[in-house]
């Protein structure tokens, strides 16, 4: 509780810094489902999330905390899993084309893994060349006791009007890589370097709002999300499948969401574990 205090008191500092005449802001919350199958470690859990942010002239700030509950099968853990998250994001618009942000994740609680206390750090620039055409660029740096992980991530945004109909593609490309201080048996089979891409879709019409995602390749330990989940248990990743659906009523969005994904559980070297959430989001703007 005293890191958990700590840590939000340093990471409200930001919101503390910032003049407030905001343009716009806004609150949300989350409950999601996980199923596991497959997998020698975990059964099913449940994520309880929220946060918000705030938009005050070229200032962006955006703060988010998690805490998931996970049953799990004992032997071979010795309990089940606990685990919370704090997120923060700053950014700044340099101009009408350039921007900038720095992200921080903190892993203040996970009673299971070696992995608890992990602290990300984060630097994301954007170039926009029109409206409907931007450019991403995020490089992090995660730091647990006994690992490092670097992951650079690159993204194309494209925007496009289709009769009714508004749509943003992207494409997205991740290099992960893991620097091992010490030879422990949580990372012992990771391999040095991940690459991983994703096609991602975003549709409005009127006031539906439609998405789908899929990612290629492996990754381990990645940071996604924009900066706002991590991955942070030793599990490679080789698919991910998401569809959305949403509908803005007034000031509130509501989305659902549905998300495979399917990994090899390490150090084990066990493969075939598909992983299902479904996920409830309600966002409110001011």
């Amino acid at each position: 509780m005293r890191r958990f205090i700590l840590s939000l008191s340093f990471l409200a500092l930001p919101l503390c810094a910032v003049e407030y005449q905001a343009v716009h802001s806004s609150a949300y919350t989350y409950g999601e489902r996980v199923f596991f199958k497959n997998s020698l470690q975990k059964k099913d859990g449940t994520v309880l999330g929220f946060g918000g942010d705030i938009h005050a002239g070229p200032w962006e700030v955006r703060l988010g905390y998690e805490k998931g509950d996970t049953a799990t099968y004992q032997p071979p853990l010795p309990c089940d899993l606990k685990v919370e998250k704090l997120f923060l994001r700053v950014g700044y618009d340099l101009d009408e084309k350039w921007g900038v942000s720095l992200r921080h994740i903190n892993i203040f609680r996970d009673n299971l893994a070696p992995t608890d206390d992990g602290k990300t750090y984060g630097l994301g620039v954007r170039y926009t060349h029109s409206p409907a055409l931007s450019a991403h660029l995020s490089q992090y740096m995660t730091r647990y006791d006994d690992f490092d992980v670097y992951q650079t991530e690159g993204r194309i945004e494209k925007g496009f009007k289709k009769g009714e109909w508004k749509i943003k593609a992207g494409l997205l490309g991740q290099y992960i890589h893991i620097d091992k201080r010490r030879m422990v048996s949580f990372v012992k089979n990771a391999k040095p370097d991940y690459y991983s891409g994703a096609l991602q879709l975003h549709a409005h019409y009127a006031t539906y709002h439609l998405g789908c995602a899929a990612f290629f390749g492996k990754r381990l330990f990645a940071v996604m999300n924009d900066g706002f989940k991590i991955q942070h248990h030793a599990m490679e990743f080789d698919r991910t499948y998401a569809v959305g659906a949403g509908k803005t009523l007034g000031r509130w969005i509501v989305r659902m969401q549905y998300i495979y994904q399917r990994a090899k559980e390490l150090p084990q070297n066990h493969p075939g574990v598909t992983v299902r959430n479904t996920r409830l989001i309600l966002n409110y703007r001011f």
